[in-house]
C-alpha cells in the first residue's frame, strides 16, 4: 500500500557530514588502540593504502555486535490493529488493545531460533510509543490495555534479560501525532524520550535509527539533530552501537535479506551515500531490489585507492520474515518458510553481515503459529547443517607463522592461525581416514586483527589423484559461507591466494546442507 502524503524522505549534506565529523571524534581518541579509523595521506602509495585498510578493526562494540549473527526486530504498535504499515499518527489510543501480549513468547522462540538480539520498536513514524513516556500522552498509559498501566518496552527488555539476550531499541525519528515536529523543539522533545528508553530498561545494545522524514502534523519537515542523539547515546549506553543511520553499523543496501558477493567492512567513509539510505529504508513494503541502493564493489583495492580515509564499519541485512512489517492477518500463507530462512542465512551472516530478521506479534500480542513453526524449523536445519564440522577429524597441515594448524577445526573462535605466506599464497591441507560428502564450506577470519582475504579456493583431490576446483569466493570477513554440487572425497584443500596482508583465519568447516 502507498502511502496518502508525499513521503520523501531526506537527509542533507550537512547531516552526512556530522555524521562523519562524529566517527572521527570518536574513533581519534582511541584509534591508537584499536585503528578503527585511518586517514590516507595523498602521498600514500597504492601498497600503503592496502597496508592500512588491512589494520583497520573494529570497536569492541562492534565485533561483538558483528558475533551476534542473527538479530530480530520487533514491529509491533498501532498498525498492528490498523493493518496500516504506516500510520498517520492520528489513530485513537483505544485501538491499542492486545489481548493476551506475551513478550516472554516473543523472546523465548527467537531465542531457541539462535537469535541472540530482539530491538523493539519502541515508537514508530505513527508517533504512539509502546512505553509510558513522560512526554506524550499519544503512548499505552492511554490505551485500554492493562487500564493503562502496562509497558511493551518493559516487558520485552525484562524477558530479554530473562533468556540472556541482548536488547535493542528503535526510535522513529519521524512522528506524524507531535505537534513539535519540524520545530528545533522537536530534537528536545526526542532527546528527552530517547532518555527514557536509555535509562529505564537496563543494558541497550543496539539504537536503531532509519532516515524516515516526512511531514509532521504541521506541515512541517524536521532537521534531526543526529549529533545530539549520538553523543547522548554514547554517554548512558556506551556499549550500544548505533545502527544504519548511525555510526557503527551501516545498512547494506536492500531489504532482501542478500549481501554483496563481495562485503568489505572497511570502508571509504565518503563513498557511502547517507542520502540514499534515508531515501529508501523502511519502505513500506519489500520492494527495493538487491543492489539498487549501493553498488556492489565498496571496498576493494579499486575503491580504496581513491579514499580519503577509512573506517570500520560493517553491514547489517534486514528483512522480514512476511512481506510486511507489521502483521497482518491476510499474510499467514506468505511468511517465510525455513528453507527460504536458511537461503538467507547464507546471503546474509554468510556474506559477513549480521542478519535483522523481523517477525511481527500479532494482535492477540504474540508470534503467530506459522512463524512459531517456521523459526523452529529454521533452527532444526541450521542444527542439522551446522552441529558438526565433517573435518573435526582430520589431520591438518599448513606452514604457520602463528598458532597450531588444528585450531581451525576446533569450533574455538578465539584460537586462531596466521599462515606462513612467503610464497604468495596459503595453503591448510586436510587429510581424512574415510571419504566425507559435503556441500558448505565455512571460512572465519579473526576480525579483531582485521579483513585481509581477497580471494580463496576449495580443492578436492579426485580418484586419480589430481586437485579440483570445487568452488571460490573473493572475501571472507566474518564469516562466508559457500555452497556448491555435493563433493565426496577424503583430502582437500583450501587454498587463500591473494591477500592484503597476512590473516588470522580462526576457523574453517566443511558441512552437509540439510534437507
Amino acid at each position: 500500500m502507498q502511502s496518502k502524503t508525499n513521503l520523501r524522505l531526506f537527509r542533507s549534506t550537512i547531516l552526512t557530514s556530522c555524521l562523519w565529523l562524529f566517527l572521527l571524534l570518536s574513533y581519534s581518541s582511541v584509534k591508537a588502540q584499536n585503528k578503527n579509523y585511518v586517514v590516507i595521506n595523498p602521498s600514500d602509495s597504492p601498497s600503503e593504502i592496502v597496508r592500512k585498510a588491512a589494520n583497520v578493526v573494529p570497536s569492541k562494540r562492534q565485533f561483538a555486535w558483528q558475533r551476534q549473527e542473527l538479530t530480530a526486530f520487533l514491529h509491533f504498535g498501532m498498525n498492528t490493529f490498523t493493518g496500516k504499515e504506516w500510520g498517520e499518527g492520528t489513530d485513537s489510543p483505544a485501538i491499542f488493545n492486545p489481548s493476551s501480549l506475551d513478550a516472554d513468547q516473543w523472546i523465548r522462540e527467537l531465542k531457541a531460533a539462535g537469535f541472540k538480539c530482539a530491538i523493539l520498536t519502541c515508537k514508530h513514524h505513527d508517533g504512539f510509543c509502546l512505553w509510558p513516556s513522560a512526554y506524550t500522552d499519544y503512548s499505552v498509559k492511554h490505551s485500554p490495555w492493562k487500564e493503562g498501566r502496562g509497558d511493551v518496552v518493559r516487558e520485552v527488555s525484562d524477558a530479554c534479560r530473562k533468556y540472556g539476550m541482548s536488547f535493542g531499541i528503535y526510535l522513529s525519528p519521524w512522528d506524524r501525532n507531535s505537534k513539535l515536529y519540524g520545530t528545533e523543539e522537536y530534537n528536545d522533545y526526542f532527546m528527552k524520550q530517547l532518555t527514557e528508553l536509555l535509562t529505564q530498561y537496563g543494558k541497550v545494545s543496539e539504537v536503531w535509527f532509519d532516515g524516515a522524514c516526512g511531514e509532521g502534523p504541521n506541515g512541517k519537515k524536521q532537521v534531526y539533530d543526529f549529533l545530539r542523539w549520538y553523543s547522548l547515546i554514547r554517554k548512558l549506553q556506551p556499549d550500544a552501537v548505533i545502527a544504519v543511520m548511525g555510526p557503527d553499523v551501516r545498512w547494506v543496501g536492500t531489504e532482501t535479506g542478500r549481501g554483496r558477493e563481495m562485503e568489505w567492512s572497511v570502508v571509504p567513509k565518503e563513498n557511502l551515500n547517507q542520502e540514499a539510505i534515508a531515501e529508501n529504508s523502511q519502505k513500506e513494503m519489500l520492494t527495493v531490489p538487491a543492489g539498487d541502493m549501493m553498488g556492489q564493489d565498496l571496498g576493494s583495492r579499486k575503491v580504496i585507492a581513491k579514499a580519503k580515509s577509512l573506517i570500520w564499519y560493517p553491514a547489517e541485512i534486514d528483512v522480514s520474515i512476511r512481506p510486511g512489517w507489521f502483521y497482518h492477518e491476510d499474510q499467514d500463507s506468505k511468511v517465510k518458510t525455513p528453507k527460504e530462512l536458511m537461503d538467507i542465512y547464507f546471503t546474509s551472516v554468510g556474506m559477513n553481515g549480521v542478519l535483522l530478521l523481523n517477525v511481527p506479534p500479532n494482535k492477540a500480542g504474540k508470534f503467530a503459529d506459522v512463524d512459531v513453526k517456521n523459526l523452529r524449523g529454521f533452527r532444526q536445519l541450521y542444527d542439522a547443517t551446522f552441529t558438526k564440522n565433517l573435518l573435526a577429524n582430520a589431520n591438518v597441515s599448513c606452514k604457520l607463522l602463528k598458532g597450531k594448524a588444528s585450531d581451525v577445526i576446533d569450533g574455538d573462535y578465539d584460537t586462531s592461525v596466521r599462515p606462513n605466506m612467503s610464497q604468495g599464497k596459503a595453503v591448510f591441507l586436510f587429510k581424512l581416514k574415510n571419504t566425507i560428502s559435503f556441500d558448505v564450506l565455512s571460512v572465519q577470519e579473526d576480525i579483531r586483527s582485521g579483513q585481509r582475504v581477497e580471494h580463496f579456493f576449495l580443492e578436492v583431490k579426485d580418484a586419480n589423484g589430481k586437485w579440483q576446483k570445487v568452488t571460490q569466493g573473493t572475501t571472507i570477513g566474518h564469516k562466508r559461507l559457500l555452497r556448491f554440487p555435493m563433493c565426496k572425497a577424503k583430502e582437500m584443500r583450501l587454498v587463500i591466494d591473494q591477500v592484503r596482508e597476512i590473516p588470522t583465519i580462526s576457523e574453517i568447516g566443511l558441512y552437509r546442507l540439510a534437507e
